[in-house]
């Protein structure tokens, strides 16, 4: 998922505090005592948008449930991991918990979240197909697999196309149902690049996600398990987008250098001024296009090139119940209620990211064509699983190990073999450890 925007230190401030008291707790039932049931729930929403849609579906909660009562949380995607660590340990977490999916897998094996399968409502497991709950099936640390989270957004890859550049180049213009194949795809930058216009532009900062990502365009899934243990691999597959990018850069001379060390949206004052023509990007980023783009500047929203198929790997934002938490069937009922299909559309349009519901992905908001939503939409037909998710040690291979290596690739200064090797040889280092 994209790096979020740090909150102010008085949010984290907050976020102890609130659930302080808590374990999820919040006193006796409200059959026992006659007080409502208290049900702390832990957001991470940080956009204005976001944050407005998650407090007003808590207050609709709260309105029409006197008896249970949910007291919004605000979090931060910055720490949010280290505070609920500290915080399960102390018996202390929130009942109703955001996060995203990869980081469900620890706290699972460590028995701090609730397994939901026997507890989810068949409508709302209905709504969300087996590809997004696959995002959240995790061993729950006794060689059994649960269902730890109700995945609800995510995030897929598209192209962010200036459209006059687009037009003026003539080149086919890809569709949800006929997206480019990558060979098109660089075929397209090269005609577009001319005159000081780049055809795309490569923001390589954080490169793993989106390379591993795309990577199952081809196939590529650079880990492989046999026997019970797990191993880095860079084969064919995986070098397919790595050498493609790579050639745009150096071959074709299509990619603009200068956008390699930058973010995901730094590029955006340059493509603005036509400096290149094609962004490959989150589909969260058509909410800064739509917000900052200057008058007169056309864009649409392209989907991402395809190899022998068109799959992207998927992470989820989710919700799970603590395992400590004293009203799990409170918590789940007010899940139910978040993430229904209406409920899912207002989220995602809050923040730009794609519901996993199949009703709130039918709904108008999420199917017109005004700022792309069409595309996005379309395009998570094609998420599947990212197979790193189920990988112990990812984080750390991803930090110490592929950000640097593929930074290097990308920057030219070692080759497509020097970096598989290093992948794997140190990659298989870092995962041995988690393997003992």
């Amino acid at each position: 998922m994209r790096i979020r925007s740090a909150l102010a230190a008085a949010a984290i401030l907050t976020l102890a505090a609130a659930c302080g008291g808590g374990g999820g707790g919040g006193g006796e039932s409200s059959s026992a005592s006659g007080e409502p049931v208290k049900i702390n729930f832990l957001s991470l929403a940080w956009q204005k948008e976001s944050v407005a849609a998650n407090k007003q579906l808590v207050d609709e909660w709260n309105k029409a449930n006197p008896k249970i009562q949910v007291t919004y949380v605000q979090g931060s995607w910055d720490n949010v991991n280290d505070q609920l660590v500290t915080q399960f340990a102390g018996g202390t977490a929130p009942d109703v918990i955001h996060n995203d999916s990869p980081a469900l897998a620890g706290f699972a094996a460590d028995g701090y979240l609730l397994e939901l399968g026997g507890k989810l409502p068949a409508e709302l497991k209905s709504d969300i197909p087996q590809a997004a709950w696959d995002t959240v099936t995790f061993d729950g640390g006794k060689g059994e697999q649960g269902v730890y989270g109700v995945p609800f957004l995510q995030e897929s890859q598209v192209i962010i196309a200036n459209k006059k550049l687009l037009d003026e180049s003539g080149v086919r213009v890809p569709t949800s149902e006929e997206p480019w194949t990558w060979d098109e795809f660089s075929a397209a930058a090269k005609k577009m690049t001319k005159g000081g216009t780049y055809g795309v532009a490569w923001p390589m900062k954080s490169p793993v996600n989106k390379t591993l990502n795309l990577a199952l365009n081809f196939g590529g899934t650079f880990f492989q398990t046999a026997e019970g243990k797990t191993t880095v691999k860079v084969g064919p597959e995986e070098r397919e987008v790595l050498q493609r990018i790579h050639d745009q850069l150096y071959k074709d001379k299509s990619a603009d250098p200068a956008a390699l060390g930058q973010g995901t949206a730094d590029p955006l004052p340059t493509f603005y001024q036509g400096k290149f023509a094609l962004l490959p990007a989150g589909v969260f980023l058509r909410q800064q296009v739509a917000e900052q783009a200057p008058d007169g500047f056309e864009w649409v929203t392209l989907p991402a090139p395809k190899g022998t198929s068109a799959q992207q790997g998927a992470v989820s934002q989710t919700l799970s119940i603590a395992q400590d938490s004293k009203h799990p069937d409170e918590s789940m009922k007010f899940i139910s209620f978040f993430l229904n299909g209406a409920n899912q559309a207002k989220l995602a349009k809050g923040d730009w990211l794609l519901p996993t519901s199949t009703t709130a992905a039918a709904d108008a908001s999420m199917t017109t064509k005004e700022n792309g939503w069409d595309v996005a939409t379309a395009s998570a037909k094609n998420l599947v699983v990212a197979p790193f998710l189920k990988v112990n040690g990812f984080d750390e291979w991803k930090s110490k190990v592929a950000t640097p290596v593929l930074q290097e690739y990308y920057g030219n200064k070692i080759t497509l073999d020097q970096a598989a090797a290093k992948l794997v040889e140190d990659g298989n280092k870092v995962l041995e450890r988690y393997q003992r």
